[in-house]
């Protein structure tokens, strides 16, 4: 099996310091991102994932191609199918955009709880390089790295606000983050909901390929 067929996994196992749990199952610290992941579908490793999952308002998402086993303990509050990209053709290199840091985090944050990108929490944005467009001080768009593991780095975070949209920024910064990792010899890959058929479109005129169908669920524990 491919690392990219568990990337969540993959990721976890590779940055540890990023995340809670053992060798069995592992999810990101609550301030960084919301995903977890069992190693196999063993009863060991899916009690493990259970584990890992407080009660209450708290919640994983699993992301991976092979069929989601719910372990016992959890429930699926939401599930839906996505679609994993991978790069296939060199982009260029774009000089104009903005490097995002710790000083941008609280405008990335809102940018992303307005536009719903994907799970973005206080401290995703250290998770990788991030990038951003700015216009009249504001910030308009950006895009980043999330998960990354033996070559491969997914290119996520990809959101535009809604005052700034068809102006093609998010092309533009999903470009870039591509053009910039594989300049340092990174595969770049990517996930979008399978029913975001403008945002698979955009992916493939970059030369973004579809390389599997991915299973999504967020599991939350069953009432006591």
């Amino acid at each position: 099996m491919s690392d990219l067929d568990r990337p969540v996994w993959a990721s976890l196992r590779e940055q540890r310091h990023w995340g809670l749990g053992d060798e069995r199952a592992r999810r990101f610290k609550p301030d960084i991102n919301r995903f977890a992941s069992a190693c196999d579908d063993s009863d060991a490793s899916l009690a493990a994932l259970t584990e890992l999952v407080g009660p209450g308002d708290d919640a994983v998402y699993l992301a991976q191609v092979p069929a989601i086993v719910v372990p016992p303990g959890l429930e699926i509050a939401k599930a839906a199918q996505g679609v994993q990209m991978v790069a296939t053709r060199s982009l260029e290199i774009d000089d104009g955009v903005q490097v995002l840091d710790d000083a941008d985090a609280a405008e990335m944050l809102a940018l992303a709880t307005l536009t719903e990108p994907g799970p973005f929490l206080p401290r995703t944005h250290t998770m990788g390089r991030f990038i951003g467009v700015r216009i009249d001080g504001r910030l308009a768009a950006m895009a980043g790295e999330r998960m990354r593991f033996a070559g491969h780095v997914e290119v996520s975070g990809v959101c535009t606000h809604p005052d700034f949209r068809g102006r093609g920024l998010a092309r533009r910064l999903s470009a870039a983050v591509t053009a910039d990792l594989q300049r340092r010899g990174l595969q770049p890959f990517l996930h979008a909901w399978a029913t975001n058929t403008a945002a698979i479109a955009l992916y493939e005129s970059l030369g973004f390929e579809l390389r599997a169908m991915v299973n999504i669920a967020v599991l939350k524990r069953q009432p006591a």
